[in-house]
């Protein structure tokens, strides 16, 4: 009987052991499952469509992106409703242009607590891109007339891709265990940014024409990138009404050079760049600023790089481009 019982004490010991080791695997798969279920996604408040596709596109799955400046709506002036104060409030992360882009979100953005991030800053940290073209810190297209900073930096595509790294820190600190997937999904968007890149170089490296005049000064970053000119109608703010003198000024400019288009915007005033291309005697062209897409183009599958495709195209069309 006692050698019998002796014999069963291994056996026992090892159902014990077995029964332990499943209780621990099934408590670390609990534990596992639980963190996992709580692992809430980012929200992420932005104030402009250029940056919440750029969030969108490394975050991903990982982050809720809320674009406060509603498709198809000016953004420059944007004031927001009392939900959308809230939503920017709280946010777990929110993104900005900075440099008073858009007063009123910034200033409500300036009170968080939460981590706030201004793009033009990150992009500056990132802006030795530029000096390819000027020896200077700031190129002389990275102001309008009046001197203001031009914030369109999204329509340089290399210069754009500076924002990458500042985002993706900023999530990495937010949600740690995604620090893998952001990585690689910004470097996926690294090389499609760069084929936007190239294409523009090569798009509008054998133009006959190379000055645009379009309807307010956005498209300064893009010009100098790609060796064209620009002479805005207006300033840096869409709303500002060009004086005669200017409107003549830009009228034996047309002419004078020969050029064919005088570009507009979807979202901006456009009765000025009408009246100069009638004055002139030439067509109008949209060109896309890409600020705040319509709500039929990205019904349509509209996208930063669609649309900045369609502007190449367009651009190529007017400067008679070879």
């Amino acid at each position: 009987m006692v050698r019998r019982l002796l014999c069963a004490v291994p056996i026992v010991l090892s159902l014990v052991l077995a029964m332990s080791s499943c209780g621990r695997n099934d408590r670390t798969r609990a534990s596992e499952s639980f963190e996992a279920g709580q692992r809430a996604t980012i929200e992420v408040a932005t104030t402009l469509y250029p940056i919440a596709w750029m969030v969108e596109q490394i975050g991903g799955e990982r982050v809720s992106v809320t674009n406060l400046t509603p498709p198809g709506v000016e953004p420059h002036d944007l004031e927001l409703a009392p939900d959308q104060v809230d939503a920017l409030t709280d946010a777990d992360v929110a993104f900005v242009m900075g440099h008073s882009f858009q007063p009123g979100p910034e200033r409500i953005a300036a009170k968080r607590s939460k981590p706030t991030v201004l793009l033009l800053d990150a992009v500056s940290a990132g802006e030795g891109l530029v000096e390819e073209h000027n020896e200077h810190k700031e190129s002389e297209a990275g102001h309008d007339r009046s001197g203001g900073v031009d914030p369109h930096v999204w329509l340089d595509p290399r210069m754009f891709s500076t924002a990458r790294a500042e985002i993706v820190r900023t999530l990495i600190k937010a949600d740690p265990r995604g620090a893998a997937d952001y990585n690689r999904r910004s470097k996926a968007l690294g090389v499609a940014l760069a084929d936007v890149d190239s294409s523009m170089e090569a798009g509008l490296k054998t133009c006959t024409r190379r000055t645009i005049v379009t309807a307010h000064e956005a498209f300064g970053r893009l010009a100098s990138r790609y060796g064209l000119t620009q002479e805005g109608v207006a300033g840096l703010s869409p709303d500002a009404e060009p004086d005669p003198q200017r409107m003549a000024d830009l009228a034996d400019l047309v002419k004078n050079q020969g050029l064919t288009t005088v570009f507009f915007e979807e979202l901006a005033p456009q009765k000025f760049a009408a009246t100069l291309a009638r004055e002139a005697g030439v067509k109008t062209a949209m060109l896309s600023p890409l600020e705040a897409p319509t709500p039929a183009e990205l019904a349509g599958g509209a996208s930063y790089l669609t649309i900045m495709r369609t502007n190449l195209k367009t651009l190529r069309a007017a400067l008679d481009c070879e």
